[in-house]
């Protein structure tokens, strides 16, 4: 029985008897308002549910954002806890150095050089030879001997070029020793002192082509702490 025939049987079932033989257009004119009604209902029904899907559609996937950005914020603060570690230990790192440094510089007037080498480059080079590693080599066999000492380390140019570039030119030679004896007798940075002096304090006249040559050097000096030296032997006796 469908929803028309069931409500014109109730509308129909209320008339009087006196009316029973009333006509199908009188029935139908009774009835339509109310299936109108009900139908109106039934849309009414049918877009609540679709409003409520709708809804909590949106609700679900506004969670799963909010989970989504929580879970990529997690993520960033364990990443800055972790950056955060790392600067610490940087941090402390770098803080044992200076003060391992600020002891050596405060006894340096104590510190007197023991022994010297020199290594010389080619025009324009900051390029280590054969030669020159074999001279460090036979240099740095001395540092086994000694307890307290610093290596200082003076680079040269000759008078050619700028002075702007004469002096990173200086730099970058000082730098290849200390790299070398860095790398190859394990000396602590903090036991090097450098500097590059560019063209300044020439041991020979930038006149001629063998003064320039001895001009384009580094200097290598060994020194010791003889006060720390002479300290620790009176504390042993």
């Amino acid at each position: 029985m469908n929803r028309f025939t069931l409500i014109a049987a109730l509308v129909v079932g209320s008339l009087p008897f006196t009316v029973g033989c009333a006509t199908k257009n009188y029935v139908r004119n009774e009835v339509t308002p109310t299936v109108n009604k009900v139908n109106e209902l039934d849309d009414l029904t049918a877009k609540n549910t679709h409003d409520i899907r709708d809804t909590d559609a949106r609700a679900q996937q506004g969670v799963q954002q909010a989970k989504s950005q929580a879970d990529a914020a997690d993520q960033k603060a364990l990443a800055a806890g972790q950056a955060a570690d790392q600067a610490n230990q940087n941090a402390s790192q770098a803080s044992h150095r200076v003060t391992s440094l600020a002891g050596t510089v405060e006894n340096l007037d104590n510190y007197k050089p023991v022994n010297d080498t020199t290594v010389l480059f080619g025009f324009n080079k900051a390029e280590l030879t054969r030669k020159d590693k074999q001279a460090l080599d036979e240099f740095a066999e001395q540092f086994g001997s000694q307890r307290h000492y610093i290596v200082q380390v003076e680079g040269y140019t000759d008078s050619t070029g700028p002075a702007d570039y004469n002096y990173q030119l200086s730099q970058r030679r000082a730098d290849a020793v200390i790299q070398y004896m860095a790398q190859k007798h394990n000396v602590p940075a903090h036991k090097i002192f450098l500097i590059g002096l560019g063209k300044d304090n020439p041991v020979a006249t930038n006149a001629s082509a063998g003064g320039r040559a001895k001009n384009r050097r580094v200097d290598i000096t060994l020194m010791t702490n003889n006060a720390t030296e002479s300290a620790t032997s009176a504390q042993l006796q």
